[in-house]
Parts: C-alpha cells; sequence; structure tokens
C-alpha cells in the first residue's frame, strides 16, 4: 500500500513535538520518562519493545520488527540526551516544540530528537503498510534510542555494547553524523559519514621556579607555557587524505558552486603533486575543509596558580586532538614537542581514542540511502564523508557493522550551526524529506523480493 505522507508528515511533526517535550537534558539526562513514553507507543502499535535501565532514571529503547531472517538486521538508532540551554536566548521555550514559520523549534530538533521522530516513523510505517498487510522483511528491522550520547555514552552505547550486545546485531546500521546541506544556487549534496576522526585529548605542561610575585623570576611556569602555545597556534599537520576525502571533494568539485573552490578539490584530488598542494591550500582557509584534511588541534582548557602573589611551578593547558583514521596519535605529539622545542615542557597523551575501520561506501546500505535520495531529489550529490565529530557509529563499526551517519534534512549552513546552539530549528519540509530517505533507505533493502545488486 502507497504511504499516504501528508498524514505520515503530520504525524512526524506531532511525534517530534512530543519527543522534544521531555526535557531530557544531559547531564542529568532523565531520558527514562521519554523511553517510557517510546515504549509505549510502539507497544501499542504491535512491534517487540524492550525497555533497559542502566541507572536510576536513565534508559535505552531497543524494538525489533521482524524479518524473515534471510539477511542480517539494519538498525535504526537515535539518541534520547541533549545538551542544556540558555533560556535567555531563545526566542521560545527550548522545550516547547514550537512550530513557526515553516520551522520546527526544539533543543533536539537537530541533534537528535528531529533524527529519533523519523526514526519512529520510519518503524510505524513498516509496520503499518508492509507488515500489517502481508509483505515479509527479509531483514528485522532495530531502532535502538539511546540516553548519555552527549556526554560519551557510558551509561548508553558503551553499556549496551557491554550488556546487551547481542541486541545490536546488524549488518547496517544508520545514524546520525553525516549532512545534506543546501548551497548556493539551490544545490544539494548529502555527504553519509563513512568514517570519523579519533579524539584524544593531550597535556601541556610547563614547569619553572616557585617564588613570591613581587621577585619577578626567569622562567616562569606560566610564561613558558605561554611561549609554548604561541609556537602551537601556527602549527599545521600534513594534509592526508583516506579514500573517503578523496571521493568526498573529488565528487562536490563537480557540484560545487564557488569555482575556485571548486577547481581546488578537483587539484586536491589529482596526480599533480603541485596543482594538489595549490588546492590544499585554498580548501585550508575553510574550517571544515581544514578539518578534514588534516590531524586538528584544538586548546580548550588552561590551569595554574594557587593565589595572586605566588609565581606556580606548573601551569598546563589542555588540547583536543582529533586524528585522521591511520594517523598516529604519537608521532603527531612528537611533533608538538618538536615544535615547542622546549625540555621543560611536557606533551603527554592523557586520553586516547580507538580507531575504528571505515563503512564501505559501495554496500547495498549506502547504495539504498544514496538510490532514495536521488528519487527524492534527482540533482542531490551523495559522497562519504570523514566526520570531525564523534558518534557512536564508532561502536558499531569495531563491532563489525557498516554504519552510516546522516543528517537527513536538508539545510542551509546558517541552520545547521543552530545545532547546540540557541533557536534549535529543523524547517518542516527538510524533516518530511528526511522521514521519507530513512523509509525508503530502509524499504529498498529490507523487503523480501528486492535486489541489493
Amino acid at each position: 500500500m502507497p504511504v499516504d505522507w501528508a498524514t505520515a508528515g503530520d504525524e512526524t511533526v506531532g511525534l517530534l513535538q512530543t519527543l522534544i517535550r521531555f526535557d531530557t537534558t544531559n547531564p542529568p539526562g532523565n531520558e527514562l520518562p521519554l523511553a517510557e513514553h517510546i515504549v509505549k507507543l510502539l507497544v501499542g502499535e504491535g512491534i517487540e519493545t524492550r525497555l533497559l535501565v542502566p541507572a536510576p532514571n536513565r534508559a535505552a529503547v531497543v524494538a525489533r520488527l521482524k524479518g524473515n531472517g534471510s539477511r542480517r538486521p539494519v538498525m535504526l538508532l537515535a539518541h534520547m540526551d541533549v545538551v542544556g540551554v540558555e533560556r535567555d536566548k531563545w526566542s521560545c521555550d527550548p522545550f516547547g516544540g514550537v512550530v513557526r514559520d515553516g520551522y520546527l523549534y526544539g533543543r533536539g530538533a537537530i541533534d537528535d530528537k528531529g533524527m529519533l521522530a523519523a526514526n519512529l516513523m520510519t518503524l510505524l510505517l513498516l509496520k503499518r503498510a508492509v507488515v500489517d498487510l502481508g509483505e515479509e522483511l527479509a531483514r528485522d528491522v532495530v531502532l535502538v534510542a539511546t540516553p548519555d550520547e552527549e556526554t560519551g555514552g557510558a551509561r548508553g552505547m558503551a553499556w549496551l555494547v557491554g550488556e546487551h550486545r547481542d541486541l545490536l546485531d546488524a549488518e547496517f546500521a544508520i545514524n546520525e553524523g553525516g549532512r545534506t546541506r543546501i548551497i548556493a544556487e539551490g544545490k544539494r549534496y548529502m555527504a553519509i559519514q563513512t568514517a570519523e576522526k579519533i579524539a584524544h585529548m593531550v597535556a601541556v605542561t610547563a614547569r619553572g621556579p616557585a617564588g613570591h610575585a613581587a621577585i619577578p623570576l626567569e622562567g616562569n611556569a606560566i610564561f613558558r607555557l605561554g611561549r609554548a602555545l604561541w609556537r602551537l597556534a601556527d602549527h599545521n599537520e600534513p594534509v592526508t587524505l583516506t579514500p573517503t576525502t578523496r571521493r568526498f571533494f573529488g565528487e562536490l568539485a563537480g557540484i560545487w558552486p564557488e569555482p575556485d573552490e571548486a577547481s581546488a578539490m578537483a587539484a586536491l584530488t589529482s596526480d599533480d603533486s603541485a596543482a594538489a598542494e595549490k588546492g590544499a591550500s585554498i580548501l585550508s582557509k575553510t574550517p571544515v575543509f581544514n578539518a578534514v584534511m588534516r590531524n586538528g588541534i584544538s586548546a580548550t582548557g588552561i590551569a595554574g596558580g594557587i593565589a595572586g602573589n605566588v609565581i606556580p611551578a606548573q601551569a598546563e593547558a589542555m588540547l583536543n586532538v582529533r586524528t585522521i583514521p591511520g594517523q598516529d596519535i604519537e608521532g603527531l605529539v612528537e611533533r608538538l614537542r618538536a615544535r615547542i622545542g622546549d625540555p621543560d615542557v611536557t606533551v603527554t597523551i592523557v586520553a586516547q581514542g580507538d580507531e575504528a575501520a571505515a563503512s564501505d561506501s559501495d554496500s547495498p546500505m549506502f547504495r539504498a540511502i544514496a538510490e532514495s535520495a536521488r528519487t527524492l531529489d534527482p540533482h542531490i550529490a551523495v559522497v562519504p564523508y570523514l566526520s570531525t565529530g564523534v558518534t557512536d557509529s564508532a561502536r558499531l563499526r569495531r563491532m563489525g557493522i557498516d554504519a552510516y551517519g546522516i543528517l537527513p534534512f536538508p539545510m542551509v549552513q546558517s541552520d545547521e550551526e543552530r545545532m547546540h546552539g540557541h533557536d534549535e530549528r529543523v524547517p518542516i519540509e527538510s524533516l518530511h524529506f528526511g522521514t521519507r530517505l530513512i523509509f525508503e533507505s530502509v524499504r529498498r533493502i529490507a523487503i523480501a523480493g528486492t535486489s541489493e545488486d
């Protein structure tokens, strides 16, 4: 039976409004009431659903629409928790789910309750328009809604992997992590996250003589740290292209509206080393492109001193370092030490992330997403993407699951940048596009008798 998308669109808007009205700001999270609401909704539709409680008032939901088992499951993943808000800087109630001027406002509208609403609607439509009408699924479709993603996932995906790994068995997963961007001239591209950079924390510690502040001392630890950070501010890691980033830039070059940047993308991925170097220099001026091409180093904290009249013996800065897959964090730290060139300044890895293999960018799932996107918009470009941020997909990839990160809602950059900011919002039409995209992508690979070739 064809889906009535007008009715389904209205239902999705209502779903998202309800999800936003549960305040799941993390910390503390408090996802349990929302999880209980989702369980009630899905059980009421006859969908097998489990509520899992890793800690008081924290919860995860795992729902399963059964297939015939001829193919391994596909997972729809989204998280229920959201980051905090500064209420006085919003034009509306951040937990009101307000619809205004073609947008739905609310904390989580983009990250990640919009995705959760689209996933829920997809599961409901598969149940109503496929399973209930006697059509068979070749795969189980598993919906997973997690807590605690915004603070690292210790009570979310990490806990599920450790305690309920069997529930997560899947061949493919769709999660957050990519983007669908509207650029100049109305052109659109979808970047499907197939890999992500690895996050590490590195401490830069300067030491020097301590004493009374009335007598300035040579080698003051704070001044020493300042000089070290000044040297690091000008440090650039070498350009490193992976198969993912090579395809990303190479295929975007064909639709990019800014001629100089389009030429730079084509040059970067060419076999001409001089042209590639020139292309990289042009693209490096755009922060997001620069971050995709290189290991990234950002100073995020600084500490030192015990009183206004005491010279401290030590001062320390924290660096958030994001390495490209395949790059050695130890080698990067050695380069930082050499750049600083001061034996009284140490550079130490204090937290090291784990790498995950990239998902296959030519798999049936990737192709299903790409084909579904082009069905909805024949002119959209679809490219694989190395994300600079960290998502739960890395944990799934380490389990052998091909996970694909998407932000399925077409948006201009200024709206996307409201994520974690003030007046977060999703265009209603984009919400409809994203819901159809996920439904069609899953339908293509999950309904028995459909081809994956």
